[in-house]
């Protein structure tokens, strides 16, 4: 291990190094489902991420190692911003692997596909809402990025008490949401994190005792179970819609802009400069939800809203699939099987939250968070209002006076429009 003067005895040690032995302790959420090593053999970073320097170890964890060479060989991949997991509940890594490998497409010298984005300091010019505050931006930030469609400048930037004063709204705003009768759940069994790799059925009934299936009447139910058998769910394989199946998204964003839901989100965004009218809005969220691009080898062979609602297969793996009206079709069928859950949602009523484990015909899904109980509209609500005011980061709500977060990402791959990005995911990451 390379000398550091961190290991200097302290009465002799410089004051520049003694800072080392004070350092605060830091508390750390670790993620990682490594075996923890025995007590005394400290030669890795599992379960010791950003802990105050340790002379007695073997290797070092802290923020400062990298500067004095003594890091434990996990240290980069266990505890560095780039690979360390920050939900308060684990998501696999299937759910975001495209989104993220996209990233390596972004062009780093041009803002095309990247207005507005975050600030990101490994890029060699920016397009974020202070740029040119900082006189930062790429060349073609102006032409690219200076209209006021889609995301907005920072003077019209939402803030997150807004965020969770609409989405209060929305809440109350469901009428089409099922009540307490209208759904028996039997959760069964619930897992530690550290499970949900395992794929063992803790639960050997259905997760859904009963469901009053007159809900599916409702417009915006009837609409939205239309869409769920469009799509080839493995990636890969080109989709293809036919005049009828195109048709169909058209009714359903059509039925579902007839609800209090969705006009509240309309009425806040363009209230918040983002959209001129509702047809400009109703047009971006087909763009964004249902315009196809790649995630195999296949051209156009994914969306948003196949992704997140109806659920997609891609390397033996589920990825997506967040909806509890298509789990509970697919169960209903014989195609899903519930395996167990590691979050149930503080709510006494619907929607509630449940993030659980199941086999989808064959493919596991390691964690599936989604809303229980919920109109289409509220989730579609909940899912776009996140995805425009805060693409690409957690999105912290509020209903029924309990907190909840969404993660979205968006598609870098291809863009539309004047550099917007598709709905690559969406998803509940905590409800606590």
């Amino acid at each position: 291990m390379p000398f550091s003067s961190r290991y200097t005895p302290a009465l002799v040690c410089e004051p520049s190094c003694r800072r080392h032995f004070r350092e605060e302790n830091r508390v750390s959420i670790e993620l990682s489902f490594l075996p923890l090593l025995p007590i005394g053999k400290m030669e890795s970073c599992a379960s010791r991420c950003n802990e105050k320097f340790n002379r007695d170890a073997a290797c070092q964890c802290d923020r400062r190692c990298p500067r004095h060479g003594d890091c434990c060989e996990d240290y980069k991949h266990l505890c560095t911003e780039d690979h360390k997991e920050s939900e308060p509940f684990p998501q696999p890594e299937e759910e975001t692997e495209d989104a993220l490998a996209s990233n390596l497409y972004s062009a780093p010298t041009s803002c095309q596909g990247r207005c507005y984005e975050a600030f990101d300091k490994h890029h060699q010019c920016h397009c974020n809402a202070r740029c040119q505050e900082f006189g930062n931006c790429c060349k073609d930030f102006e032409s690219l990025c200076s209209h006021r469609e889609g995301f907005s400048y920072s003077s019209d930037a939402i803030s997150k008490e807004e965020i969770q004063s609409i989405s209060e709204k929305i809440y109350r705003a469901d009428t089409n949401k099922a009540q307490k009768e209208d759904i028996v759940l039997n959760r069964q069994n619930r897992i530690s994190p550290s499970e949900t790799r395992d794929q063992v059925d803790h639960c050997p009934k259905p997760l859904f005792t009963y469901v009053n299936e007159k809900l599916f009447s409702k417009p915006t139910y009837a609409a939205f179970i239309n869409l769920l058998n469009n799509y080839q769910r493995v990636t890969g394989h080109g989709e293809h819609f036919s005049a009828q199946q195109l048709a169909e998204q058209d009714a359903f964003l059509r039925e579902i802009m007839k609800t209090a839901v969705m006009k509240e989100v309309y009425s806040f965004l363009h209230h918040q400069n983002r959209y001129g009218s509702e047809q400009e809005f109703v047009d971006d969220l087909k763009n964004m939800w249902f315009g196809l691009y790649s995630r195999g080898k296949e051209e156009g062979d994914s969306s948003g809203f196949e992704h997140v609602f109806s659920g997609e297969v891609k390397k033996g793996k589920v990825t997506g699939f967040h909806n509890w009206i298509r789990f509970y079709l697919q169960e209903k069928e014989g195609l899903v099987d519930y395996y167990s859950h590691i979050l149930d949602g503080p709510w006494d009523s619907y929607p509630d939250v449940l993030a659980m484990q199941f086999n989808w015909d064959g493919y596991y899904k390691e964690v599936g968070s989604a809303f229980i109980g919920s109109s289409p509209e509220f989730e579609f609500a909940l899912y776009s209002l996140c995805f425009i005011a805060r693409p690409g980061k957690v999105c912290q709500l509020s209903l029924g006076g309990y907190p909840l977060a969404i993660q979205t990402y968006t598609w870098d791959n291809s863009t539309y429009g004047n550099g917007k990005k598709y709905i690559a995911t969406a998803y509940i990451v905590s409800s606590t």
